[in-house]
């Protein structure tokens, strides 16, 4: 026979276990709004327990929000939209203020293959990067990984002189860092030994990943090309009013082949970023000019600042450099990323593209 309160006891007992929704990876862009339908219940839960909630100076300064509809849910894509962009509105110029300073900060040294490097060449960087381009398609990567994964091994390469025979290690040991940075479920350690067929122990990947990491003083967030192309992909396809995932795919080859070339160290991301816009604008419509008044005010740089970096990203385009590396051109040939890597360019850039900004 049950007591008054055991039965109480037993409705109270919470079950084993709680199913937990599977969480999926969002990037800033695509936080949703903070009317949640859920929280609703929620906040008037609270408002019971705390009758002077709706005093506090938070909800009032909430209440005097232009158009701020917090207790409505979002009803389409375009009022999300909305409503996010007047989130984030006050907030954009002090981000790209802020990214504008760490890109500086934390960009590898763009001479460290003669004044740090004894053993390895620029040819050696190349073909360690083309692989690791194949590493992150076996293991399903994102592009930011591979991304920073270089950003580590180059910045690294600018403090410690390796062997060639390390060179294989430190890449894979960049690429377990970048993965545990930016995905999430990385790869395992042990995954990125098999992958070089165990040419390293396990040890010594878990080693290379320490020093590697006191090297860069554990300074591990460092924005790289994709970081401000997402940006200006989101700004040029807003002003064509719709998506096109022919001209995204482009620029995400063109950011790929960045890596490749040794020579683009010396550029800073966003200037790589700006230049990988230029040129897919170029390819796509060689006859209209690439750059224009908006892109000038949101990136801050004229088209004369472009020409040198534009130039390298053309001849990488053409195969006129790192011609012998295929696995990111192999890769953008595939039907899923619109074979962008086959579209056909003008041999050389008209002059007149780089003299002064069109709006």
């Amino acid at each position: 026979m049950e007591t008054r309160a055991s039965k109480k006891r037993t409705a109270t007992i919470q079950p084993p276990f709680v199913l937990v929704p599977k969480r999926q990876r969002v990037v800033l862009e695509q936080f949703p709004d903070l009317n949640f339908p859920d929280c609703q219940p929620i906040q008037k839960l609270q408002r019971r327990k705390n009758p002077n909630l709706n005093k506090s100076p938070l909800t009032s300064t909430i209440s005097l929000l232009p158009n701020s509809n917090l207790d409505k849910p979002v009803c389409n894509k375009s009022n999300a939209k909305r409503e996010h962009q007047q989130i984030i509105e006050p907030y954009v110029s002090d981000i790209s203020d802020y990214l504008r300073t760490i890109e500086v900060k934390r960009r590898p040294a763009v001479d460290y293959m003669d004044n740090v490097q004894r053993c390895i060449t620029t040819n050696m960087r190349g073909t360690l990067v083309d692989w690791l381009v194949e590493v992150a398609d076996e293991y399903e990567l994102l592009p930011e990984t591979l991304h920073l994964a270089v950003s580590y091994i180059d910045r690294f390469l600018s403090i410690q002189s390796v062997n060639r025979s390390k060179v294989q290690l430190i890449g894979v040991s960049a690429m377990l860092i970048a993965s545990k940075y930016e995905e999430i479920t990385p790869p395992k350690a042990v995954d990125f030994c098999q992958i070089t067929d165990n040419t390293y122990a396990l040890q010594e990947v878990l080693e290379m990943e320490a020093l590697i990491l006191k090297s860069l003083n554990y300074e591990m967030g460092s924005p790289n090309v994709t970081t401000f192309l997402k940006r200006v992909v989101a700004i040029v396809s807003e002003n064509r009013k719709t998506s096109n995932l022919q001209f995204e795919y482009l620029c995400n080859y063109l950011a790929d082949l960045s890596l490749l070339d040794y020579e683009c160290i010396k550029f800073l991301p966003s200037v790589v970023a700006a230049s990988v816009i230029f040129l897919a604008k170029f390819i796509l419509r060689p006859r209209v000019h690439p750059w224009t008044l908006c892109l000038y005010e949101s990136l801050g740089y004229q088209s004369d600042d472009l020409e040198e970096c534009v130039t390298i990203l053309h001849d990488l385009y053409l195969s006129r450099r790192v011609a012998s590396l295929k696995a990111v051109r192999d890769k953008y040939k595939q039907n899923k990323f619109k074979c962008v890597a086959n579209l056909p360019s003008l041999p050389e850039l008209p002059s007149r593209y780089f003299e002064e900004v069109h709006g």
